[in-house]
């Protein structure tokens, strides 16, 4: 006997459900549940989105979002994906909706390794945001203390506590030693 499809859920739908304990994404139609993140990786895209914050505020350069805001990448079957930080420029701050989920990818996603996510899966993650068209994605591993930076159509470059991220021009003047966003 065969087993029928699970039925697709949309965007739409997503907003609908109720919050609960656990957080979710819409990849291609179909629900991913995640548990909720531990204390250590929360910190660590909190400290993040803090650094950036007061640098993208300070010169105007648009908008930072914390606690997995909600980005709509593709529909017919829907895709929302939700970063522990993200970044929108200035010039597309227009586009927040008032509710619902932001169309189309941030300029910059940052993702923090949480005990239950693999290397693979946080690569993957990664990857999901560049074939979104994301030009920057950031991922943080606090085990080893580095942090990957994912350019489109650039190989992934792994930063250690003596490196520095820069964002050129995604995010313009923005610098952050390693070692600050790991700092106790």
């Amino acid at each position: 006997m065969r087993s029928m499809p699970a039925r697709l859920v949309t965007a739409d739908e997503l907003l609908r459900l109720p919050r609960g304990r656990h957080r979710q994404e819409l990849v291609r139609g179909e629900l991913r549940t995640m548990s909720p993140a531990s204390l250590g990786p929360c910190k660590l895209a909190a400290r993040f989105g803090k650094i950036l914050m007061i640098h993208v505020d300070r010169l105007g350069l648009g908008d930072v979002y914390v606690s997995e805001p909600g980005f709509m990448l593709a529909r017919k079957p829907d895709t929302v994906l939700a970063p522990d930080v993200a970044f929108v420029a200035a010039a597309r701050t227009h586009l927040v909706p008032e509710q619902g989920f932001f169309p189309g990818p941030p300029d910059l996603a940052v993702e923090v390794r949480s005990p239950s996510d693999s290397a693979t899966e946080l690569r993957a993650k990664a990857e999901a945001w560049l074939d979104h068209g994301c030009p920057l994605v950031v991922t943080v591993d606090p085990t080893p203390r580095m942090v990957t930076v994912y350019r489109r159509g650039a190989q992934p470059v792994e930063l250690t506590e003596q490196g520095t991220f820069v964002a050129g021009d995604v995010v313009p003047g923005f610098t952050m030693p390693i070692a600050d966003l790991f700092a106790p």
